[in-house]
């Protein structure tokens, strides 16, 4: 069980291979089950609300929606899927800074994720209750736990990292990175407690990450890389952008 959920957040890749850069914290030095509280008891209210956007979200699939949550659980496609937002598409190539700060984070994701997974060991929604899922349940999905969301983490942790490099483009990225998290629960491989627990390690993670001026530096240098790699073009595809905005304008359910 350890080995499969340490294979697991060690494919949190974001562009490329793996980096052998150290994280930006020491180890210890931020902790998500510090952070996070339990998951909701079974019965709870909250626990069956759950259970309840489960069911309402089986029926988005084969949609639009559901063919963006299919493309999200690609954990590859997570920093393209915000060229909309930012105007740019970032690659390795194009915005080498960019992709060397989120592998450096990347090591810090991995353990604020790890620790509480293995503390809580929370059922995914469609191991609980019947329902199809927009991914296979491979050996990774099956076996690791649902709280809190690794993709949400990750995902809203790319976000807010995102933002402070591009503030005047920061609400369009946040609702992206929100549409990435969101996407689990249409998948029926997170509850939607355990996406917006993501959400919560993700905002302690990179405020603890803020402290750092190696952090601080290297969000400076990708934001002016990013504004250098917007003018040189080209812009992301625009009838693509609109159909991604008129999806992230639908509610959840």
């Amino acid at each position: 069980m350890r080995a499969l959920l340490t294979v697991g957040m060690a494919s949190l890749v974001l562009v490329g291979c793996a980096s052998a850069s150290a994280p930006y914290l020491a180890k210890g030095a931020y902790d998500g089950r510090k952070v996070l509280p339990p998951p909701p008891a079974v019965g709870s209210a909250e626990a069956e609300q759950d259970r309840a956007t489960f069911r309402a979200t089986r029926k988005l699939k084969g949609g639009a929606r559901w063919s963006m949550a299919q493309r999200d659980a690609d954990k590859a496609s997570l920093v393209p899927a915000f060229s909309c937002a930012l105007g740019v598409t970032p690659t390795r190539q194009t915005t080498p800074r960019l992709a060397a700060l989120l592998r450096r984070a990347r090591l810090d994701a991995k353990a604020a994720i790890t620790g509480p997974k293995r503390l809580y060991d929370r059922k995914r929604p469609y191991q609980t209750q019947g329902g199809p899922i927009c991914v296979r349940s491979g050996a990774i999905t099956a076996l690791t736990s649902d709280y809190p969301s690794g993709h949400a983490t990750w995902g809203w942790t790319v976000g807010l990292i995102l933002a402070k490099a591009q503030p005047q483009r920061s609400d369009a990225i946040l609702a992206r990175a929100r549409a990435y998290g969101e996407s689990r629960v249409i998948c029926g491989v997170h509850n939607a407690s355990s996406v917006e627990a993501g959400r919560v390690n993700a905002v302690a993670l990179v405020q603890a990450l803020s402290a750092s001026p190696a952090f601080a530096a290297d969000v400076a240098a990708a934001g002016r890389e990013l504004d250098a790699a917007r003018a040189a073009g080209p812009a992301p595809d625009a009838d693509r952008c609109l159909a991604e905005a008129a999806l992230l304008a639908r509610p959840l359910s």
